[in-house]
């Protein structure tokens, strides 16, 4: 199989959607990889790097010209519509729910959309699980930044010092990003609050946080009372593949502290907050009703060396297994590879994603 990996065109996005190391793999296995000049420049990989692994070094245009399996990172862009080649199969993080355009284009063009946050294996996710880690440990730092008065905070430091208490954070989610959230605002000493639908995941939650952190089963009142404080917000809500609730209206930002930031993860699937809107890297917040929202789509393409890393990891085995058994029989034989399938012969094969786009197929 001819395996293509294209240079990431987000704005600020450095990650790539293959190492060297998993491009040697796959030749070892003897599979073609064609990867993109300079794609791997921002996480660290040289073409040469590449080109040692045995891996060809074409361009943008070749790469999706002739793979048969596109490898990224995140979801074609509109300049990259163009190069989508009729039936190619395209692996990375989809996140088609919020958007119905891209998603017309691959029922069109009968591309086999296979998505990294719908893989689910025993319950779990586990190519979303490594990006979520690096975006929930990412969360309250970025918050923290952007509370400093020169930002637009409210000028409070998340710590606290002696005789003065830390500041509130309240996490929307106990999944792998509220928890990781958790984890990082707990060690900054922050007042932390977690809220939650499933109960079992609270009392996970409190188990792995033996009492430190609070936790709430989710309601429009919990909701309402506990972000009325709170200095941060972090938005980590998920529905695999489909669109996420909106739990923060527009009205309720105006009972928040003035200069308290909102971080919403959960961005790529629409986002928790009504005033959402998905920014980038290079300009990365914005203000509504005196709150400041950092809503970026790409958390984890900050830290692209980790984040490559830790991908490639992770989807590795399934890129493996889609080149040894070829993409149809992959599908058949495989759960977890029909979980991760969002397009297929020009329909919608995933209900989450059919409901939040309003449609199943073209024609």
């Amino acid at each position: 199989m001819i395996i293509g990996v294209p240079r990431e065109i987000k704005v600020e996005e450095f990650r790539v959607g293959l190492t060297p190391t998993g491009a040697r793999e796959l030749v070892r296995d003897g599979q073609a990889v064609l990867v993109e000049r300079a794609a791997g420049e921002g996480s660290g990989f040289s073409d040469q790097e590449y080109e040692k692994a045995g891996a060809e070094i074409a361009s943008g245009e070749k790469v999706f010209e002739r793979a048969e399996l596109i490898v990224k990172v995140k979801e074609p862009l509109p300049q990259e519509y163009g190069l989508l080649r009729p039936g190619i199969a395209l692996f990375t993080y989809l996140h088609l729910a919020p958007n119905p355009g891209l998603t017309r284009l691959l029922l069109e063009k009968r591309i086999t959309g296979l998505a990294y946050e719908t893989l689910e294996k025993n319950g779990k996710l586990p190519l979303l699980a490594p990006m979520s880690e690096v975006a929930g440990r990412m969360a309250p730092l970025m918050a923290a930044l952007y509370l400093q008065k020169f930002r637009g905070g409210s000028g409070t430091l998340p710590t606290g010092v002696s005789g003065v208490r830390p500041g509130k954070i309240v996490i929307l989610g106990a999944g792998v990003v509220g928890t990781n959230a958790a984890r990082i605002a707990t060690g900054l000493g922050m007042e932390t609050v977690v809220i939650n639908r499933d109960p079992g995941q609270l009392q996970r939650v409190d188990e792995m946080f033996k009492g430190r952190v609070r936790t709430l089963p989710l309601s429009a009142h919990a909701v309402d009372q506990e972000i009325v404080d709170a200095d941060i917000v972090i938005g980590a809500v998920l529905v695999p593949g489909g669109k996420t609730p909106i739990l923060i209206t527009r009205e309720m930002l105006k009972t928040m502290k003035k200069g308290s930031v909102i971080v919403d993860v959960s961005v790529d699937q629409g986002g928790c907050v009504e005033t959402t809107r998905p920014t980038t890297h290079d300009d990365p917040v914005y203000e509504v009703e005196g709150i400041v929202h950092y809503c970026v789509a790409n958390m984890p393409g900050a830290y692209p060396r980790t984040s490559t890393l830790a991908l490639t990891n992770a989807t590795l085995p399934y890129v493996r297994l889609f080149a040894s058994k070829g993409i149809e029989a992959a599908i058949q034989e495989s759960d977890e590879i029909r979980s991760a399938l969002n397009t297929y012969q020009g329909e919608i094969t995933n209900k989450a994603l059919a409901e939040a786009v309003g449609f199943r197929k073209i024609g």
